[in-house]
Protein backbone atom coordinates (compact mmCIF):
# COMPACT_ATOMS: atom_id res chain seq x y z
CA UNK A 1 0.00 0.00 0.00
CA UNK A 2 1.53 3.53 -1.12
CA UNK A 3 2.59 5.29 1.97
CA UNK A 4 -0.29 8.64 1.25
CA UNK A 5 -3.06 5.45 1.13
CA UNK A 6 -1.62 4.03 4.30
CA UNK A 7 -1.77 7.45 6.38
CA UNK A 8 -5.13 8.58 4.96
CA UNK A 9 -6.64 4.42 6.24
CA UNK A 10 -4.61 4.83 9.71
CA UNK A 11 -6.49 8.64 10.02
CA UNK A 12 -9.87 6.56 9.99
CA UNK A 13 -9.36 4.20 11.35
CA UNK A 14 -8.69 6.58 14.35
CA UNK A 15 -11.27 8.63 13.45
CA UNK A 16 -13.94 5.22 14.03
CA UNK A 17 -11.81 4.79 17.29
CA UNK A 18 -12.74 7.65 18.63
CA UNK A 19 -15.89 8.58 17.41
CA UNK A 20 -15.51 11.51 15.68
CA UNK A 21 -16.85 9.77 12.19
CA UNK A 22 -19.89 9.29 13.91
CA UNK A 23 -20.64 12.86 15.07
CA UNK A 24 -19.10 14.45 12.00
CA UNK A 25 -21.75 12.67 10.02
CA UNK A 26 -24.90 12.85 13.05
CA UNK A 27 -27.95 14.21 11.22
CA UNK A 28 -29.48 17.49 12.78
CA UNK A 29 -32.48 15.80 13.95
CA UNK A 30 -30.57 13.53 15.99
CA UNK A 31 -30.12 16.47 18.22
CA UNK A 32 -33.90 17.85 18.33
CA UNK A 33 -33.26 20.73 15.85
CA UNK A 34 -36.85 20.00 14.40
CA UNK A 35 -39.11 23.14 14.13
CA UNK A 36 -36.05 25.55 14.06
CA UNK A 37 -36.43 27.67 10.87
CA UNK A 38 -33.93 30.83 11.37
CA UNK A 39 -31.63 31.93 13.84
CA UNK A 40 -29.38 35.12 13.91
CA UNK A 41 -27.63 37.11 16.00
CA UNK A 42 -29.37 40.75 16.88
CA UNK A 43 -26.06 42.33 17.08
CA UNK A 44 -22.41 41.48 15.70
CA UNK A 45 -20.50 44.43 16.90
CA UNK A 46 -21.43 47.02 20.49
CA UNK A 47 -20.15 49.23 22.67
CA UNK A 48 -20.90 47.26 25.43
CA UNK A 49 -18.63 43.93 26.80
CA UNK A 50 -21.16 42.06 28.24
CA UNK A 51 -24.66 41.26 28.08
CA UNK A 52 -28.00 39.16 29.58
CA UNK A 53 -31.44 39.33 30.27
CA UNK A 54 -33.26 39.64 26.89
CA UNK A 55 -36.85 40.33 26.18
CA UNK A 56 -38.78 40.61 22.83
CA UNK A 57 -42.55 42.13 21.91
CA UNK A 58 -44.19 42.00 18.91
CA UNK A 59 -45.36 45.66 17.74
CA UNK A 60 -47.32 46.99 15.09
CA UNK A 61 -44.00 47.80 13.47
CA UNK A 62 -42.17 45.02 13.89
CA UNK A 63 -40.63 43.22 16.56
CA UNK A 64 -38.61 44.98 19.38
CA UNK A 65 -36.11 43.31 21.42
CA UNK A 66 -34.15 44.86 24.97
CA UNK A 67 -31.19 43.89 27.07
CA UNK A 68 -28.58 44.80 29.65
CA UNK A 69 -25.62 45.16 28.60
CA UNK A 70 -22.23 47.02 29.72
CA UNK A 71 -18.76 46.43 31.57
CA UNK A 72 -19.89 43.40 33.45
CA UNK A 73 -23.71 42.40 35.21
CA UNK A 74 -23.72 44.64 38.22
CA UNK A 75 -21.31 47.36 36.77
CA UNK A 76 -22.71 51.11 36.89
CA UNK A 77 -22.54 51.64 33.31
CA UNK A 78 -24.59 48.62 32.67
CA UNK A 79 -27.74 50.32 30.83
CA UNK A 80 -30.79 49.36 28.88
CA UNK A 81 -30.23 48.62 25.52
CA UNK A 82 -33.20 48.05 22.44
CA UNK A 83 -33.24 46.66 18.64
CA UNK A 84 -35.65 46.89 16.40
CA UNK A 85 -36.36 44.40 13.40
CA UNK A 86 -38.22 45.69 10.53
CA UNK A 87 -39.19 42.87 8.76
CA UNK A 88 -35.44 42.22 7.20
CA UNK A 89 -33.08 42.84 9.78
CA UNK A 90 -32.01 44.27 13.40
CA UNK A 91 -31.17 47.93 13.73
CA UNK A 92 -28.27 48.86 15.68
CA UNK A 93 -28.46 48.89 19.27
CA UNK A 94 -29.51 51.98 21.41
CA UNK A 95 -28.76 52.34 24.95
CA UNK A 96 -32.36 53.64 26.18
CA UNK A 97 -32.35 53.59 29.99
CA UNK A 98 -29.69 54.40 32.33
CA UNK A 99 -29.55 54.18 36.17
CA UNK A 100 -28.73 57.72 36.54
CA UNK A 101 -30.20 58.89 39.87
CA UNK A 102 -31.47 62.62 40.64
CA UNK A 103 -28.21 63.41 42.29
CA UNK A 104 -26.15 62.31 39.49
CA UNK A 105 -25.09 58.91 41.58
CA UNK A 106 -25.59 56.14 38.68
CA UNK A 107 -26.55 52.30 39.68
CA UNK A 108 -26.56 49.57 36.71
CA UNK A 109 -30.07 48.25 35.27
CA UNK A 110 -31.37 44.68 35.16
CA UNK A 111 -33.37 42.65 33.69
CA UNK A 112 -36.11 44.85 31.32
CA UNK A 113 -39.48 43.29 30.32
CA UNK A 114 -41.40 44.58 27.24
CA UNK A 115 -44.79 44.37 27.34
CA UNK A 116 -47.22 45.32 24.36
CA UNK A 117 -50.62 46.20 24.59
CA UNK A 118 -53.15 45.87 21.63
CA UNK A 119 -53.99 49.34 22.84
CA UNK A 120 -51.59 51.75 24.26
CA UNK A 121 -47.66 52.02 24.09
CA UNK A 122 -44.89 50.04 24.33
CA UNK A 123 -43.94 49.26 27.81
CA UNK A 124 -40.65 48.63 28.96
CA UNK A 125 -40.15 47.42 32.55
CA UNK A 126 -36.92 47.52 34.14
CA UNK A 127 -34.89 47.65 37.49
CA UNK A 128 -32.53 49.76 39.00
CA UNK A 129 -30.11 49.35 42.30
CA UNK A 130 -26.52 48.31 43.33
CA UNK A 131 -27.97 44.65 43.47
CA UNK A 132 -30.96 42.25 43.21
CA UNK A 133 -31.65 42.44 46.76
CA UNK A 134 -31.95 46.28 47.02
CA UNK A 135 -33.24 47.37 43.45
CA UNK A 136 -36.63 48.87 42.31
CA UNK A 137 -38.95 49.55 39.65
CA UNK A 138 -38.71 51.80 36.31
CA UNK A 139 -40.94 51.88 33.53
CA UNK A 140 -40.80 53.69 29.90
CA UNK A 141 -42.74 54.02 27.21
CA UNK A 142 -42.76 54.53 23.41
CA UNK A 143 -45.45 55.34 20.77
CA UNK A 144 -43.63 54.77 18.40
CA UNK A 145 -42.54 51.21 18.31
CA UNK A 146 -39.13 51.60 20.34
CA UNK A 147 -37.41 54.36 18.02
CA UNK A 148 -38.41 57.11 21.17
CA UNK A 149 -39.04 56.37 24.79
CA UNK A 150 -40.09 59.10 27.29
CA UNK A 151 -38.86 59.86 30.78
CA UNK A 152 -37.84 57.00 32.81
CA UNK A 153 -40.83 57.02 36.02
CA UNK A 154 -40.11 55.06 38.91
CA UNK A 155 -42.91 52.33 39.90
CA UNK A 156 -45.02 52.83 43.05
CA UNK A 157 -43.74 52.16 46.39
CA UNK A 158 -42.43 48.29 46.97
CA UNK A 159 -43.88 47.49 43.59
CA UNK A 160 -41.03 46.05 41.25
CA UNK A 161 -42.89 45.17 38.13
CA UNK A 162 -42.43 41.93 36.60
CA UNK A 163 -39.21 40.92 37.63
CA UNK A 164 -37.83 38.73 34.22
CA UNK A 165 -40.38 37.37 32.08
CA UNK A 166 -43.73 39.32 30.72
CA UNK A 167 -46.82 40.16 32.21
CA UNK A 168 -49.95 38.53 31.07
CA UNK A 169 -53.41 40.14 30.62
CA UNK A 170 -56.36 38.89 32.78
CA UNK A 171 -59.71 38.73 31.30
CA UNK A 172 -60.74 41.70 33.72
CA UNK A 173 -58.33 43.79 32.52
CA UNK A 174 -55.59 44.19 34.83
CA UNK A 175 -52.34 43.44 34.38
CA UNK A 176 -50.60 39.86 36.27
CA UNK A 177 -47.05 40.91 36.65
CA UNK A 178 -44.95 37.80 37.70
CA UNK A 179 -41.96 39.07 40.27
CA UNK A 180 -40.17 38.48 43.24
CA UNK A 181 -37.51 39.57 45.73
CA UNK A 182 -34.27 38.99 46.76
CA UNK A 183 -33.48 40.96 50.36
CA UNK A 184 -35.10 38.12 53.03
CA UNK A 185 -34.61 35.42 50.76
CA UNK A 186 -35.52 34.46 47.54
CA UNK A 187 -39.59 34.81 47.55
CA UNK A 188 -42.01 34.54 44.66
CA UNK A 189 -44.88 36.93 44.60
CA UNK A 190 -47.77 38.56 41.83
CA UNK A 191 -48.81 41.94 41.33
CA UNK A 192 -52.00 42.97 39.71
CA UNK A 193 -52.36 46.18 38.16
CA UNK A 194 -54.05 48.56 36.38
CA UNK A 195 -52.05 51.12 35.73
CA UNK A 196 -48.91 49.84 34.63
CA UNK A 197 -47.32 49.68 38.52
CA UNK A 198 -48.14 52.84 39.83
CA UNK A 199 -50.22 50.72 42.14
CA UNK A 200 -51.09 47.27 42.25
CA UNK A 201 -52.42 43.91 45.03
CA UNK A 202 -50.11 41.57 45.39
CA UNK A 203 -51.28 37.73 45.16
CA UNK A 204 -48.49 35.64 47.07
CA UNK A 205 -48.11 31.95 46.80
CA UNK A 206 -49.11 29.80 49.76
CA UNK A 207 -46.01 28.08 50.76
CA UNK A 208 -43.47 30.55 48.68
CA UNK A 209 -41.14 30.21 52.04
CA UNK A 210 -40.45 26.36 51.32
CA UNK A 211 -38.01 26.94 48.22
CA UNK A 212 -35.88 29.62 47.59
CA UNK A 213 -37.58 30.46 43.99
CA UNK A 214 -37.74 33.33 42.06
CA UNK A 215 -38.48 34.87 38.37
CA UNK A 216 -41.51 33.51 38.08
CA UNK A 217 -43.32 32.73 33.81
CA UNK A 218 -47.02 32.35 33.55
CA UNK A 219 -49.01 29.58 31.78
CA UNK A 220 -52.86 30.49 30.89
CA UNK A 221 -54.81 27.13 30.66
CA UNK A 222 -58.08 28.05 29.83
CA UNK A 223 -61.29 29.42 32.09
CA UNK A 224 -59.82 30.56 35.36
CA UNK A 225 -56.75 28.17 35.23
CA UNK A 226 -52.72 30.08 35.77
CA UNK A 227 -49.99 28.45 36.64
CA UNK A 228 -46.00 29.79 36.81
CA UNK A 229 -43.14 27.74 36.57
CA UNK A 230 -40.22 29.09 38.49
CA UNK A 231 -36.39 29.29 38.88
CA UNK A 232 -35.15 27.84 42.15
CA UNK A 233 -32.07 26.99 44.16
CA UNK A 234 -33.05 23.42 44.39
CA UNK A 235 -32.09 22.19 41.30
CA UNK A 236 -35.59 22.25 39.72
CA UNK A 237 -38.28 24.26 38.41
CA UNK A 238 -41.11 25.04 41.19
CA UNK A 239 -44.90 25.51 40.22
CA UNK A 240 -47.87 26.95 41.62
CA UNK A 241 -51.89 27.14 40.28
CA UNK A 242 -54.16 29.12 40.29
CA UNK A 243 -58.08 28.03 39.30
CA UNK A 244 -59.61 31.65 40.17
CA UNK A 245 -57.89 33.55 37.68
CA UNK A 246 -55.13 34.68 39.76
CA UNK A 247 -56.63 35.88 43.04
CA UNK A 248 -55.33 32.91 45.30
CA UNK A 249 -52.68 30.44 44.75
CA UNK A 250 -52.05 27.00 45.97
CA UNK A 251 -48.29 26.41 47.48
CA UNK A 252 -45.40 26.08 45.66
CA UNK A 253 -44.37 22.22 44.39
CA UNK A 254 -41.72 20.42 42.96
CA UNK A 255 -41.58 19.81 39.17
CA UNK A 256 -39.53 17.03 37.30
CA UNK A 257 -38.42 19.55 35.12
CA UNK A 258 -34.37 20.43 35.98
CA UNK A 259 -33.19 23.67 37.10
CA UNK A 260 -29.45 24.66 37.51
CA UNK A 261 -30.68 28.16 38.94
CA UNK A 262 -31.21 30.00 35.99
CA UNK A 263 -33.32 32.03 34.82
CA UNK A 264 -36.86 30.06 32.49
CA UNK A 265 -39.42 31.53 30.08
CA UNK A 266 -43.01 30.08 28.96
CA UNK A 267 -45.55 30.97 26.64
CA UNK A 268 -49.30 29.49 25.62
CA UNK A 269 -49.57 29.04 22.35
CA UNK A 270 -52.71 29.93 20.51
CA UNK A 271 -53.29 26.34 20.21
CA UNK A 272 -53.70 25.94 23.59
CA UNK A 273 -50.25 24.14 24.57
CA UNK A 274 -47.93 25.39 26.55
CA UNK A 275 -44.39 26.00 25.51
CA UNK A 276 -41.44 25.87 27.72
CA UNK A 277 -37.53 27.68 27.47
CA UNK A 278 -35.19 26.09 30.17
CA UNK A 279 -31.92 24.74 30.66
CA UNK A 280 -32.31 20.90 31.27
CA UNK A 281 -29.72 20.28 33.66
CA UNK A 282 -29.30 20.87 36.80
CA UNK A 283 -25.53 22.10 37.21
CA UNK A 284 -24.65 24.16 33.93
CA UNK A 285 -26.63 27.05 31.48
CA UNK A 286 -25.78 24.62 28.67
CA UNK A 287 -27.83 22.99 26.98
CA UNK A 288 -30.69 25.20 26.18
CA UNK A 289 -34.11 23.20 25.40
CA UNK A 290 -37.58 23.66 24.63
CA UNK A 291 -40.03 21.99 25.70
CA UNK A 292 -44.34 21.62 25.13
CA UNK A 293 -46.85 20.63 27.41
CA UNK A 294 -50.65 19.93 26.83
CA UNK A 295 -51.67 20.43 30.67
CA UNK A 296 -49.02 21.81 32.25
CA UNK A 297 -47.83 18.73 33.82
CA UNK A 298 -46.56 16.35 31.28
CA UNK A 299 -43.24 17.86 29.39
CA UNK A 300 -42.40 16.50 26.11
CA UNK A 301 -38.76 17.69 24.99
CA UNK A 302 -38.64 19.79 21.69
CA UNK A 303 -35.49 21.27 19.45
CA UNK A 304 -32.55 21.77 21.32
CA UNK A 305 -31.29 25.44 20.88
CA UNK A 306 -28.00 24.79 22.07
CA UNK A 307 -25.59 22.35 23.24
CA UNK A 308 -21.88 23.19 22.96
CA UNK A 309 -20.28 24.23 26.84
CA UNK A 310 -21.06 28.00 27.62
CA UNK A 311 -23.55 29.95 28.96
CA UNK A 312 -26.79 30.03 26.83
CA UNK A 313 -29.55 31.02 29.21
CA UNK A 314 -32.13 33.36 30.80
CA UNK A 315 -34.33 32.72 27.53
CA UNK A 316 -37.91 35.70 26.38
CA UNK A 317 -40.51 33.93 24.40
CA UNK A 318 -43.74 35.10 22.76
CA UNK A 319 -45.51 34.01 19.63
CA UNK A 320 -46.60 36.31 17.48
CA UNK A 321 -49.50 37.37 14.97
CA UNK A 322 -48.05 35.11 11.99
CA UNK A 323 -48.15 31.87 14.52
CA UNK A 324 -44.08 31.72 14.75
CA UNK A 325 -42.56 31.48 18.21
CA UNK A 326 -39.69 33.50 18.49
CA UNK A 327 -37.16 33.42 21.02
CA UNK A 328 -34.38 35.61 22.10
CA UNK A 329 -31.45 34.43 25.17
CA UNK A 330 -28.35 35.21 26.33
CA UNK A 331 -25.28 34.14 23.98
CA UNK A 332 -22.06 33.33 26.31
CA UNK A 333 -22.89 36.67 27.57
CA UNK A 334 -21.87 38.35 24.64
CA UNK A 335 -24.06 38.40 22.27
CA UNK A 336 -28.32 37.85 22.00
CA UNK A 337 -29.32 35.38 19.74
CA UNK A 338 -32.79 34.90 18.12
CA UNK A 339 -34.21 31.66 17.44
CA UNK A 340 -37.65 31.52 14.86
CA UNK A 341 -39.52 28.52 15.68
CA UNK A 342 -42.67 26.88 13.54
CA UNK A 343 -44.86 25.33 15.93
CA UNK A 344 -46.37 23.12 13.80
CA UNK A 345 -42.67 21.10 13.69
CA UNK A 346 -42.90 20.55 17.45
CA UNK A 347 -43.72 17.44 19.01
CA UNK A 348 -47.48 16.68 18.99
CA UNK A 349 -49.14 16.67 22.16
CA UNK A 350 -52.94 16.60 22.72
CA UNK A 351 -54.89 18.65 25.62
Amino acid sequence: MPRSDMLLWCAAMLCIATGCAQKAEQPTEAIGRDGIVKEEFIFDKVPFASCHASTIAQTKSGLVAAWFGGTSEGKTDVGIWVSRHDGQSWSEPVEVATGQAENGKRYPCWNPVLYAPKDGPLVLFYKVGPRPSSWWGMRMTSHDAGRTWSAARRLGDGILGPIKNKPVLLADGALLCPSSTEHAGWRVHLEVTRDLGDTCVNRVPAGAQEFDAIQPAVLAWGGQTLQILCRSKQKTIVESWSDDGGKTWGPLKRTQLPNPNSGIDAVTLRNGIGLLLYNNTTTDRTPLNVAVSADGKQWTNGPVLETEPGEYSYPAVIQTDDGRVHITYTWKRQRIKHVVIDPAKLPKTER
